[in-house]
C-alpha cells in the first residue's frame, strides 16, 4: 500500500493506493495544521494516514511508501526536506502576515521517514507536472509547465523532456517574481509586490475585502468594479505566464488550482489574451489549457511520485 499525501497552504489531503491502477482509497481532507510546534504538519499527516487505513480496513504497517506533494519552498536540513511555505510558516514574513505561528519551517520528511520505509517529497507543482505529463493534458510534451492559481501561485517546469528542480527542489517558484512595489501586497515570504502577493487566492481577500470566489462571481454577473479587479488580476497572472513562455520556449501550460479551476471558462480567455500575439516568435505555438486531471490533479500528483 502507498500513502498519497497532498499538502497545500489551505488543506491537506491523504488517500491510499494499492498499487493496482489509479484508484485512490479512503480519501480525506482537512485544513492545514498551522498551530503548535513546527512538527504539527507532519503529525497531522501521520494521523490522517492512520485514519485512512482504518477506513480502508488495512493495517497501517502495510503502508510502506509515501508520496508527498507539498507546497514550498523547501529547506534541506541534514539532507531532509522541511517546508518553508509562506502560507503555512508565520515566522517568515512576521506578525503582519497574520499566521498563527512563528515557524521558519515545518518539519516534514524526517518525521515521515521514521514511519515509512520510502518517502518521496516533491514540490506540489513538480508532482502535478509529473501527473499531467503521465495522465493529463501534458502527455507527449517535452517543453511544458503546470501552473496552479490557488491559495498561492506555483509552477512546475519541464524543458527538453527534463523536469527542472534546482539546488533545493525549488525551481518553479515563479509566484515570487517581483512585478510591483504595491505597498498593500505583502506576501507570506516577506516580499512586497510579487505575483503571489498580488493575485493569489489569499491575497485577493486581503487586498479587496472579498474572497476570490465571491469576487469572480460578481465579475461574471456584470459587476463593473469586480470586472475591473479581475481584469487586473489576469493582467498580472498573464504576464507571469508570458514570462515563463518567453524564458523557457514552452509548448503548453496546463492550469489548475481552486481559483482558476472553479472559474476556468471565464479566466482562461483573459489569460490567453495576455500571452497571445506578444512576440510571436516565442509565443506562437504555445497554448494554455485547463489541467487534464481537473480538480483531482493534487491527488494524482502524490501518486505520480510513487509510480
Amino acid at each position: 500500500m502507498k500513502a498519497c499525501i497532498d499538502i497545500g497552504g489551505t488543506k491537506v489531503a491523504v488517500s491510499l493506493n494499492s498499487g493496482a491502477g489509479l484508484e485512490l482509497l479512503a480519501r480525506r481532507s482537512e485544513p492545514t495544521a498551522k498551530t503548535g510546534h513546527h512538527d504539527a504538519l507532519a503529525r497531522q499527516v501521520l494521523r490522517m494516514v492512520d485514519e485512512a487505513c482504518a477506513e480502508a480496513g488495512v493495517a497501517p504497517a502495510t503502508v510502506e511508501r509515501a508520496g508527498v506533494s507539498s507546497c514550498g519552498p523547501f529547506v534541506l536540513r541534514a539532507g531532509l526536506v522541511e517546508v518553508a511555505a509562506p502560507n503555512i510558516c508565520g515566522g517568515i514574513a512576521g506578525p503582519a502576515r497574520g499566521l498563527p505561528n512563528n515557524w521558519e519551517t515545518a518539519l516534514l520528511e524526517a518525521p515521515l521517514g521514521e514511519r515509512f520505509s520510502q518517502v518521496r517529497v516533491e514540490n506540489d507543482c513538480i508532482a502535478a507536472l509529473e501527473a499531467e505529463r503521465r495522465w493529463g493534458a501534458l502527455q507527449g510534451f517535452d517543453h511544458c509547465a503546470y501552473v496552479t492559481w490557488s491559495t498561492g501561485i506555483g509552477v512546475g517546469l519541464c524543458v527538453d523532456g527534463r523536469i527542472l528542480r534546482g539546488k533545493n527542489g525549488n525551481a518553479g517558484h515563479a509566484g515570487h517574481m517581483f512585478v510591483s512595489d504595491n505597498s498593500d501586497a505583502l506576501c507570506g515570504c516577506g516580499n512586497i509586490g510579487d505575483v503571489e502577493a498580488l493575485v493569489a487566492g489569499n491575497a485577493i481577500a486581503r487586498r479587496f475585502g472579498s474572497d476570490a470566489a465571491t469576487l469572480l462571481q460578481r465579475a461574471q454577473a456584470g459587476d463593473g468594479a469586480a470586472e475591473g479587479v479581475v481584469d487586473e488580476l489576469c493582467r498580472v497572472m498573464g504576464r507571469a505566464l508570458y514570462n515563463l513562455v518567453a524564458t523557457l520556449d514552452l509548448q503548453r501550460i496546463s492550469l489548475g488550482g481552486s481559483v482558476f479551476w472553479n472559474h476556468r471558462s471565464y479566466l482562461l480567455p483573459k489569460l490567453q489574451a495576455q500571452v497571445a500575439g506578444k512576440l510571436p516568435a516565442l509565443t506562437a505555438g504555445c497554448e494554455l489549457v485547463p489541467a487534464g486531471l481537473a480538480d483531482r490533479v493534487g491527488d494524482y500528483a502524490a501518486l505520480a511520485l510513487l509510480v
